[in-house]
């Protein structure tokens, strides 16, 4: 099969996708004005680009629809078939990311690495972000930072930050807080500040 009939053949996926995961689109023509689409097809164009060394109009394509869909895909991010991205709000992948099948996201949600000064350390080549096995579902305002793995089946609850490996099929959830203000001394709050400053970087 040629690539560019295999391209088509994800984009079509695609779209079945957005209509089999959302409840509240029933047709095709729904589907193809669903938010977040127009970011994973054309993520899917920039991404071919950018592995055969265009990376600056691989860019201006991602940076065109960020602004139109409000999801940030680094060109550089691989995301596997039948990925749906929910809403799209707010989404933001980078580069060295890697997307398995059949994952859900939802708005808010971080695939980032853990900053800059961490990370201008690491050799040429090496990963900055996370990998996401299939079938994951990640939450709204999930962040998932550094060169972490979550595994095939896991679930990452909403709100939820993860900067360690998530084993398969386990079930993440943020700490809910039922009596008072959250205790924290200053040097807590610099440690979640080094953590979540530049949350999702490319």
């Amino acid at each position: 099969m040629s690539r560019a009939r295999m391209l088509l053949r994800t984009l079509g996926e695609d779209l079945r996708t957005v209509i089999e995961r959302d409840p509240s689109v029933r047709t095709h023509v729904e589907a193809l004005l669903h938010p977040a689409l127009p970011a994973v097809w054309t993520h899917r164009i920039a991404h071919r680009l950018h592995r055969r060394g265009h990376r600056v109009p691989a860019r201006a394509l991602m940076v065109l629809v960020r602004s139109v869909t409000g999801t940030e895909i680094h060109p550089g991010a691989e995301l596997g078939r039948r990925v749906f991205i929910d809403h799209g709000a707010a989404v933001v992948i980078g580069e060295t990311a890697r997307v398995g099948d059949d994952v859900t996201i939802y708005h808010q949600v971080t695939l980032g690495a853990i900053g800059w000064w961490h990370d201008n350390g690491r050799p040429e080549g090496e990963r900055r972000h996370p990998v996401v096995g299939d079938g994951v579902v990640l939450g709204a305002g999930a962040t998932v930072l550094g060169p972490v793995t979550v595994e095939a089946g896991a679930v990452v609850g909403a709100r939820t930050f993860v900067v360690k490996d998530v084993p398969a099929k386990a079930r993440v959830l943020a700490r809910a807080t039922t009596s008072g203000p959250p205790r924290q001394t200053p040097q807590c709050a610099i440690e979640l500040l080094r953590h979540t400053a530049s949350a999702g970087s490319w």
